[in-house]
């Protein structure tokens, strides 16, 4: 059950559409995909986008000098490229995106990592949006920059060497939320060169537990119960992860919404990992 009492992390397409003009409310569009969708966001932004929304570009806002996919960027260029996005301090960030639910929670991960809490995800993203017949506009995005101050949150994000140490003691439960087969190992990772299993003691969430038939996240009624059966006990720490740190945070938006705000993400996931001869990995069930 919810641990304390926190405001939602996630705010309805009514409540946007209603605070569509208020001066302190900028709107984010996270729309990402994986790698051979033949799905381009950027220019799927500027065919139709949410009125007043600037496109985020996870792969972009990122460490290129990794060799991981969209890792958390230095606190410096976070901060220049938000700026320049007129994302600033004393912004109410609404963050959706084109599949529903799932790269908008890594934006809203991201910004709570810089330090910026005040950052929601519509509930059910675009799809809802425009089934309801709401408006949108296309062309790019104008905005007018603004400053933001970062102020890296370092207890929300876990590294390959605190996750062995987790993995070593047990001092946080670690949620994976990847498809079940690739939890235990039996279905193929998407990306080559990494091995099929998960890290010792890891339950599974995969997404879809979390996701009602509308595409909207569930409630919190709904939600306690999915944790409970896969294992977790709210009352303990967590960290979650995935296939590349974006799922994960879709656990992390999960838990907020129960009351637990500060669940860390391992940014390297599976990715970094499955990739790696140094680290301890098991298959089957959990």
């Amino acid at each position: 059950m919810p641990m304390t009492t926190v405001a939602d992390p996630l705010v309805s397409t009514a409540w946007l559409a209603e605070h569509l003009e208020a001066p302190d409310v900028r709107i984010v569009d996270a729309s990402w995909f994986m790698p051979g969708t033949p799905r381009d966001p950027k220019a799927e932004f500027l065919l139709a986008h949410i009125p007043g929304a600037v496109f985020f570009d996870i792969d972009e806002i990122a460490d290129e000098t990794s060799d991981l996919p969209h890792m958390l960027p230095s606190a410096i260029k976070f901060a220049s490229r938000v700026r320049k996005l007129g994302l600033g301090d004393g912004s109410r960030i609404v963050v959706y995106d084109s599949l529903g639910i799932l790269p908008a929670a890594r934006v809203w991960w991201t910004f709570r990592a810089m330090g910026h809490e005040d950052v929601v995800v519509l509930d059910g993203g675009l799809p809802k949006w425009i089934a309801e017949g709401r408006p949108v506009e296309d062309g790019p995005a104008l905005a007018q920059e603004r400053h933001f101050t970062p102020r890296l949150q370092a207890d929300i994000i876990r590294s390959v060497e605190q996750m062995k140490t987790v993995v070593e003691t047990g001092r946080e439960q670690i949620i994976d939320a990847r498809p079940a087969g690739r939890f235990t190992g039996e279905t193929p990772e998407p990306r080559a060169g990494l091995r099929g299993g998960h890290m010792p003691g890891a339950r599974n969430i995969p997404l879809a537990a979390m996701i009602a038939p509308d595409g909207t996240l569930l409630s919190a009624e709904k939600l306690a119960p999915v944790f409970e059966a896969a294992g977790v006990d709210l009352a303990r720490p967590i960290v979650s992860t995935c296939g590349s740190g974006i799922t994960a945070s879709v656990v992390a938006l999960a838990l907020a919404r129960l009351g637990r705000p500060r669940t860390a993400v391992y940014d390297g996931s599976w990715t970094e990992w499955g990739g790696r001869d140094d680290t301890a990995v098991v298959t089957g069930e959990a």
